[in-house]
């Protein structure tokens, strides 16, 4: 005998059913089980209707913790790792595109600022260019009107890229 899983159609009509009090149990219930179900709710119900302080909140929080970044290489790597993750699990809350864009081109500027110039340790350096091809990508799927605002950021960004990284090529990242 196997669990029946349920899909995304069938548990959208159930929940039509429901009372709103039977509601308010299941989405405590849902958060009290996982972290990220409870940070998707609180987001949800506290952080929703501003987008834009959010999304200033979390840059603040990213520029602290590239602030704190160790001197090593390795370290350094696996916490902008740990800064990505931070990143990406709060535009998977928002589910905006543009906000996603923002948040990496603010990313990839502190990587700027922050980053160890000399450092020829590869995956320190594969961040970054992960970033840049996944911003080049993500504006690409804008309306034109919203690349052309992120395009005018992001060539600026490649520039200061190059011009602080020996191993840099920003005419390789142009959009």
């Amino acid at each position: 005998m196997s669990i029946t899983t349920y899909g995304l159609q069938d548990i959208k009509k159930e929940i039509q059913h429901l009372s709103p009090l039977q509601m308010a149990e299941l989405c405590l219930r849902l958060a009290r089980y996982k972290k990220e179900n409870k940070e998707l709710l609180a987001y949800l119900l506290f952080e929703a209707d501003n987008e834009a302080g959010f999304v200033e909140k979390i840059k603040a929080e990213a520029g602290f913790m590239f602030s704190q970044l160790p001197v090593q290489s390795y370290n350094a790597a696996k916490s902008m790792r740990k800064i990505l993750r931070l990143l990406s699990k709060y535009t998977k809350f928002m589910g905006s595109k543009e906000a996603e864009i923002d948040l990496l081109l603010n990313f990839c500027t502190n990587y700027i600022q922050y980053g160890d110039r000399k450092s020829s340790y590869k995956p320190l350096r594969l961040i970054l260019i992960r970033q840049i091809i996944k911003v080049k990508t993500l504006i690409g799927k804008l309306h034109e009107d919203m690349q052309f605002d992120f395009s005018e950021s992001y060539n600026t960004m490649l520039s200061e890229a190059e011009a602080k990284f020996p191993w840099m090529n920003k005419n390789d990242y142009l959009l």
